[in-house]
Formats: structure tokens, sequence, C-alpha cells
């Protein structure tokens, strides 16, 4: 009783198939590829650390000068 090939199960139907080789290195963290990055792209990384710490600095003056303003 032999059955036509379309009416194998889906299991016996994936044991015969072959797999892959799975790649048994872990995935890079999102810390290495962000230092990588920032590694490559040397100029941008410096010119956003310099908007981000103006953005901070002018932050700080401006509460800085509003407490004063209103506790004066």
């Amino acid at each position: 009783m032999n059955q036509p090939p379309s009416a194998i199960p889906a299991s016996e139907e994936s044991a015969e198939t072959p797999t892959a080789p799975t790649n048994t290195a872990p995935p890079p963290s999102y810390v290495k590829l962000a230092m990588r990055n920032m590694v490559r792209k040397r100029a941008t990384s410096l010119f956003h650390f310099a908007l981000t710490a103006a953005g901070l600095l002018g932050v700080l003056v401006g509460l800085a000068f509003l407490d004063r303003y209103f506790n004066s």
C-alpha cells in the first residue's frame, strides 16, 4: 500500500528534508554593535554627543534661571 507523495503526513515530510546548519555563535550584543558603529561613524557620534551635552547644559541653565527668577 504505497501512498502518493502528496499524502505523506507533515511530520514525516519534515523529518526527511535536510535542515541548514545552524550557527552556533550567539548574535553580537547590542553594546558591541553600538561600539562598532561609534568607531565606524566617528564624526556623527561626536556631533550627537556635542548636541546632547549642549542640550543638557541648556536645560540646566534654563532651570537655574527660572529658579532664580521665581524665587527671588
